[in-house]
């Protein structure tokens, strides 16, 4: 028995003697390291890393009376359950409470990497110096950051799982006479990063992004890269394919209809392996792989017990601390790769357009049809003719996320680009979104910097 089983079997014992045998409990006891790198003006400026334990309870009383508390006081389990037992006889009775899920087989155990969670300073600091070298003299600013965690489950129905994982990143930008540029990636190995290809990657944007002018407002063919795809499939992940959004009415999904191109093929996968997050969620149910789209047909949800309870279905093991208000999100999507080439291939097809290296600050206007807006940053430009042209300055659109995916509007290149994503985490670390570049027939500018 490890440390951290012996943490939740004291805690199942607290919950028995002090709220009895009919009381419903999930314990989870989590150790976490998270570390990071920061560097600004191509030096490190900054190492951080946090180490702790943490333990989590869940108790519901009184058929649906339920409160959660968590402590790093992991040595004070009767106060733990003190505390959430007082706090649950105080709450109202839930007439939806899913219950427990009982004992359930993981289909992994997880996919960490020992070297990635052994990764030293120096190591991330000799991975800093990779990407500011290979800037070629450029000014360069962002982070390297590693994580592991071992979770240890258990709850009163019998579920018993452990799980681990380890996730790495790498995420600069590059900058010279006011354009950026920027290059990011995601993996589940920190040996799997390539600090130099992507600090050449960031200052080759920076230097094409001199000397930036505005276009005008209006709608425009687009190539996004996968960094601003990273931004749409995340959108569409947090706001359409949560189950929670569909049973409160705000998502525009059509399951089972032609709703987007047939090359949009939409997976979660925290099993595969290639996956950074654990093999089961914050209620001891095992994740699976989940499709959300095949051949462009909306096809899955992410659930929790309790949207699944009121979907008539099953859980997709997509709890989380934050999905009884949030939703359940996926945690490692991906969008699968087509036969639509590189970058400079989806660009050749654009008559006049716009290359979108990045999107910013990108917030939702309309839940119902996905409509976003936000900024282009790190690099944007005019294709005409199949070529790029001219740096086009910083732009602001509003777009549904949905819309830009419609049939025929839709070709996606053949490469996929882990980047870090920007997802609601269940535990400590980076979730990744494994994705591709797009060429979108249309994608509506609504401002620039002149106005």
């Amino acid at each position: 028995m490890t440390a951290l089983d012996s943490l939740v079997a004291a805690v199942l014992d607290e919950v028995r003697r002090q709220a009895g045998v009919q009381a419903s409990a999930i314990v989870r006891a989590e150790s976490s390291a998270l570390a990071l790198t920061r560097f600004a003006a191509s030096a490190v400026h900054q190492n951080v890393a946090d180490e702790q334990t943490t333990l989590h309870l869940q108790l519901t009383v009184d058929g649906g009376r339920t409160a959660t508390a968590s402590t790093t006081r992991t040595s004070s389990a009767p106060d733990l359950v003190t505390a959430t037992l007082a706090a649950a006889r105080l709450r109202p009775r839930d007439a939806d409470w899913p219950g427990l899920g009982g004992s359930a087989p993981l289909v992994s155990s997880g996919n960490p990497d020992e070297a990635t969670a052994q990764t030293s300073p120096a190591e991330r600091a000799a991975a800093v110096a990779a990407f500011v070298e290979a800037a070629g003299g450029l000014s360069t600013a962002g982070y390297v950051q590693t994580s592991a965690s071992t979770v240890v489950l258990a709850d009163t129905a019998g579920q018993h799982v452990r799980g681990a994982a380890t996730s790495a990143a790498c995420d600069g930008i590059a900058r010279l006479s006011g354009a950026d540029g920027v290059a990011r990636s995601a993996s589940r190995r920190f040996a799997d990063l390539d600090p130099a290809a992507l600090g050449a990657r960031a200052a080759a944007k920076a230097r094409a992004g001199v000397d930036a002018v505005p276009v005008d407002p209006g709608r425009y063919a687009v190539v996004l890269e996968p960094a601003a795809v990273g931004d749409l499939v995340a959108g569409l992940a947090s706001g359409q394919f949560n189950g929670k959004a569909v049973v409160d009415g705000t998502s525009g999904l059509r399951l089972g209809e032609q709703q987007f191109d047939r090359a949009v093929f939409l997976v979660d996968d925290a099993v595969g392996p290639d996956a950074t997050g654990l093999p089961f969620d914050t209620e001891g149910t095992p994740a699976r792989r989940t499709d959300l789209v095949r051949d462009g047909v909306p096809v899955g949800l992410t659930t929790d017990r309790r949207v699944a309870a009121t979907l008539g279905s099953s859980s997709t093991g997509h709890a989380s601390d934050t999905s009884a208000t949030a939703g359940p999100v996926a945690g490692d999507p991906a969008l699968a790769a087509a036969d639509g080439g590189s970058v400079d291939d989806l660009v050749a097809g654009l008559e006049r357009g716009l290359l979108v290296s990045d999107l910013w600050y990108t917030r939702v206007v309309d839940p119902k049809r996905s409509v976003w807006t936000g900024l282009t940053r790190n690099g944007v430009w005019l294709v005409e003719d199949g070529r790029v042209v001219a740096p086009v300055s910083t732009l602001r659109f509003t777009q549904s996320y949905l819309e830009a995916l419609a049939p025929g509007a839709v070709t996606v290149g053949s490469v996929v680009d882990p980047q870090p994503g920007r997802l609601t985490m269940t535990y400590a670390g980076t979730n990744r979104l494994a994705v591709p570049a797009l060429r979108l027939a249309s994608w509506n500018i609504t401002g620039n910097t002149t106005g």
